[in-house]
């Protein structure tokens, strides 16, 4: 299905955004990597933009569908233009697909052990994240403003960096996020977008979107995977494509509106 026939839904405006057709297979990224802050970072956006978003990846990384996710932010709306850096917070090591699902011990203890690196805990990242962005700043100095979002593993850093009180966004949106904490979203003091999938849990998601006191759109996609909108999409499935556009529909709409 061609994503530029998909009509306005869910209270998403066709016009809003013109995001290319999606790519299944065989993306060829419009963006390129630079050494930011330390980190290999994949960099997509046009050279003007005054606005910085920065992704925060699911735990496979450098997947083709989210890296097609950072250059849809960066592209699909042209009437708000963002420059968008993914760093590389695992250092070339991601979580191997290969280990999901894990079915045997030996899978079982290895992502285990990923998960109790003390690297990879989504504190560790939140925490670095006002640094990280201080390395963007020198490096980009027409970006005046910052906005975060967060896939997975990186929904739960989206919603800790900005709960924080060092807090160097103005808007974060978080598709399909683990851990998922209403208490998070209590400290949460920017706009903020969740988008569900159908395995996160509904009465956990909808306690969190009760204790946002910040302009905020909270939508579960429910016939998708935890996944849908970076690493785990299927875009070879034309539902999974449609809603995957529709996706990041939702969020430059709602970036397009919120961030001030």
């Amino acid at each position: 299905m061609s994503s530029s026939a998909m009509p306005a839904c869910h209270g998403h405006n066709e016009a809003c955004c013109n995001i290319p057709p999606v790519v299944a297979s065989g993306y060829a990224a419009k963006g390129s990597y630079e050494q930011l802050g330390s980190l290999k970072t994949y960099v997509t956006g046009p050279a003007t933009a005054t606005k910085g978003i920065i992704s925060v990846y699911d735990i496979f990384g450098y997947a083709d569908q989210t890296v097609q996710g950072a250059d849809i932010l960066a592209y699909g709306d042209e009437s708000h233009q963002y420059k968008v850096f993914m760093p590389d917070w695992f250092k070339g090591n991601p979580c191997p697909v290969e280990w999901f699902p894990p079915d045997t011990e030996e899978k079982q203890k290895n992502v285990g052990a990923f998960f109790s690196n003390p690297d990879n805990a989504p504190q560790a990242i939140a925490a670095a994240l006002p640094e990280y962005v201080k390395a963007l700043e020198l490096a980009n100095p027409s970006i005046k403003s910052w906005g975060l979002i967060g896939y997975c593993w990186g929904g739960k850093i989206a919603a800790l960096a900005t709960s924080s009180a060092s807090n160097p966004f103005k808007i974060a949106a978080s598709p399909h996020p683990a851990m998922v904490d209403p208490a998070d979203a209590k400290g949460i003091t920017v706009p903020f977008a969740l988008l569900a999938s159908a395995e996160e849990p509904v009465e956990t998601v909808k306690e969190f979107e009760g204790n946002l006191a910040v302009p905020h759109h909270v939508e579960t996609f429910g016939d998708q995977v935890h996944g849908f909108m970076a690493a785990r999409a299927d875009l070879a499935d034309p539902r999974v494509e449609e809603e995957y556009t529709r996706g990041y529909k939702a969020v430059l709409e709602f970036f397009g509106k919120h961030w001030q």
